[in-house]
């Protein structure tokens, strides 16, 4: 009969995806997995498989949690769908800004070095990215129905632009953009939205 699990699973993904995360996959050890996350190997290989098992679960849990604060801004009731609009792109400004570490987003980092030969990590990041193009369109069309972003945009055109900006301001500041560029072309950015307004 095998013995119950004595840690908490989430804890260990929430340890181990910080690590990947900070590190890179290549670069983070099995080693440095059981240091932070207090498991022996053992323990390790029979919760989650190997290393790249525990790497896509943290992967999982970083998109989940990513996406979450995604539609959380993006469907907020106490706001109009142009204000969600703009306080999300505002919002990820000021995200960017705050990550005084410059270790920027793990889906564009574990993309970046795996995305070519890991399937696996190519899906779960393009089904991300699909999944957020996707609330900022439907933030879009209700902006449309509302007159506050010109009807004739093309809602999925739009979103992509958006997100394409977004992700980009992340690039920009691990090159040394100021915090004040970042926030100047969020808002630079808001203004080119085509309005509805007559």
């Amino acid at each position: 009969m095998p013995r119950p699990r004595e840690f908490d699973e989430s804890d260990v993904v929430a340890a181990a995806r910080d690590e990947f995360w900070a590190r890179g996959y290549a670069a983070t050890s099995v080693d440095d997995l059981t240091a932070v996350t207090g498991l022996g190997k053992g323990s390790l290989y029979g919760a989650f498989g190997d290393k790249h098992g525990l790497f896509i679960r943290a992967l999982d849990d970083y998109i989940g949690k990513a996406l979450d604060g995604v539609r959380a801004q993006l469907r907020d009731p106490a706001y109009s769908a142009y204000d969600r609009l703009t306080r999300h792109i505002r919002a990820q400004a000021m995200a960017v800004v705050a990550d005084k570490s410059r270790r920027g987003c793990m889906m564009a980092k574990s993309v970046a070095e795996l995305g070519a030969t890991d399937e696996t990590v190519e899906r779960a990041v393009e089904h991300a990215y699909a999944t957020w193009t996707a609330e900022l369109a439907n933030c879009i069309k209700e902006a449309q129905r509302d007159g506050t972003i010109d009807g004739k945009q093309k809602p999925q055109v739009l979103a992509t632009t958006l997100l394409a900006f977004m992700r980009g301001q992340e690039a920009l500041h691990k090159a040394g953009a100021k915090a004040a560029q970042i926030r100047a072309a969020a808002d630079e950015m808001i203004a080119m939205i085509p309005s509805g307004a007559e």
